[in-house]
């Protein structure tokens, strides 16, 4: 399983900042005010050594109160560190070492985690100075970092990741079984009692999962292989992934990596929605994973019998205002239930697994660049025009594509959704996102003024002559004489 960091430590520490520096996002509220994450977050890390996965989570801060909000935080922090690898004990270098800091290193050494001390805001202060006060928790990695700035993060992060396989071992200790490897591997995701095992149990036509009127019924990701004229699936019923102030048990914090280790397994992800109650926050987080994960998406809108045509059409409008960045994916209103819907998922899944599977050759994406750069020209950066030379195919599921050129860093994010957007369209792909990357090419004459030869006396004499205003005329003019 791929690295699981927990941020851990003191409200106020930086642990929001710290989150939003290794997933490269704003997805934590970060603001000078103690308390302000109560929930755990997840996210998927982006910064260090290329081609190097892991999840963060980001927890609510340690205040010693086991009164209120300050209990129900502490329950979310430590459910956090059950569910990591490796806790990170964020300290303030500024503040230096208090009582609270002592409390939390004992109970930390009590969870037998690997745990690394990180003490933050050493921006302005003597990074040694301010580590050697915090050597008397007794950890014997120490890091100073500035959060804020980022300075120190990288080489953090770097170190961590050499303790942990590599992404292809990983790869290999999460792979799917061989019998399953063949088949279309579609995971089924959503809320608690939203419907995933009852939906399993009407594709196949009998109770192959436990489908209960209970929240939480499903503890663990099921791989259900089956059969469909000469097709073969494997359907993956995971846990539902409910708002994690709703998760007290210790079991069911597990569910949750099992089920982002679902998803990254599957080929399709089946969201479900529940037609009874309003699209939440929560929902919008696991798509997010899922997006982010590149898995081909088919949205189910579930018990949708027993509505009447206004509350339809209401949830159809909620649907587009919520939801927007998700018009590449089917929408399907069903009831798993009664049956209702259920077999028009079968052309979704499969027009989504054929997109995210599709080989297109270089010259025909060169062709669909070309066209695109002709319809709509890239911007005049610095004077210069940027130019797009050729397209590639780099990968499937997600569909990638490689785009080389010159000065790509500056190409701005509008013209990246046009090129996406034109690329699926002309394509006609259904159900998958298209990821494009740039690549600059080496500049030929990068660094050539350094390596010119040394002009003659005799040339630079000429060279100033015909520039008397030259500074270097009256030396090159002795040397002359």
């Amino acid at each position: 399983m791929k690295p699981v960091f927990a941020l851990v430590g003191r409200p106020n520490v930086g642990k929001s900042t710290l989150f939003n520096r290794l997933t490269k996002s704003r997805d934590a509220l970060v603001a000078d005010y103690p308390g302000l994450t109560r929930d755990r977050k997840y996210g998927q890390g982006v910064l260090g050594g290329e081609d190097r996965s892991y999840l963060v989570i980001d927890t609510g801060g340690l205040s010693g109160d086991d009164a209120g909000i300050d209990e129900y935080m502490a329950n979310q922090t430590w459910l956090a560190v059950d569910e990591a690898n490796t806790v990170l004990f964020m300290v303030d270098g500024r503040e230096g070492l208090t009582s609270a800091d002592h409390l939390v290193a004992d109970r930390l050494r009590k969870a037998g985690k690997n745990v690394y001390l990180v003490v933050n805001k050493t921006d302005a202060v003597d990074p040694d100075q301010a580590v050697a006060d915090f050597y008397q928790l007794g950890f014997k990695d120490v890091f100073a970092i500035a959060a804020s700035h980022g300075r120190g993060v990288t080489q953090m992060i770097n170190h961590l990741l050499e303790t942990f396989p590599t992404d292809a071992d990983n790869d290999a200790q999460d792979s799917v079984p061989d019998e399953y490897a063949d088949s279309i591997r579609i995971a089924f995701v959503g809320r608690p009692n939203v419907g995933k095992s009852t939906l399993i149990n009407r594709i196949m036509g009998e109770e192959r999962v436990v489908a209960f009127d209970q929240p939480g019924t499903t503890r663990d990701s099921i791989y259900v292989p089956y059969e469909r004229d000469g097709q073969k699936y494997t359907l993956i019923d995971t846990a539902g992934v409910r708002r994690r102030g709703k998760v007290k048990e210790a079991i069911e914090t597990f569910s949750i990596i099992k089920t982002l280790s679902a998803i990254e397994n599957s080929h399709v992800v089946i969201m479900l929605l529940d037609a009874h109650e309003s699209i939440t926050d929560q929902d919008a987080h696991l798509l997010g994973l899922i997006l982010d994960a590149g898995r081909s998406l088919v949205v189910a809108i579930n018990k949708w019998d027993g509505l009447d045509d206004y509350q339809r059409d209401q949830i159809k409008v909620k649907l587009e205002v919520k939801l927007p960045f998700l018009d590449f994916a089917d929408k399907h209103f069903i009831s798993a239930l009664h049956g209702t819907g259920v077999g028009h998922l079968y052309k979704s899944v499969h027009e989504a697994y054929d997109s995210a599977m599709l080989d297109v050759s270089t010259s025909r994406m060169t062709r669909i660049l070309q066209t695109a750069v002709d319809a709509h020209q890239l911007p005049v950066v610095a004077s210069r025009r940027i130019k797009l030379r050729y397209a590639h195919q780099g990968g499937s599921n997600p569909f990638t594509v490689i785009i080389h050129g010159n000065q790509t860093k500056r190409i701005p994010g509008s013209y990246k959704r046009y090129l996406m957007n034109y690329f699926r369209e002309t394509l006609q792909l259904k159900g998958t996102q298209v990821r494009i990357a740039f690549k600059t090419g080496d500049n030929p004459f990068e660094g050539r003024g350094d390596k010119r030869a040394k002009l003659s006396p005799s040339q630079m004499y000429r060279k100033n002559k015909k520039n008397p205003h030259n500074t270097s005329t009256k030396v090159s003019k002795k040397r002359k004489r």
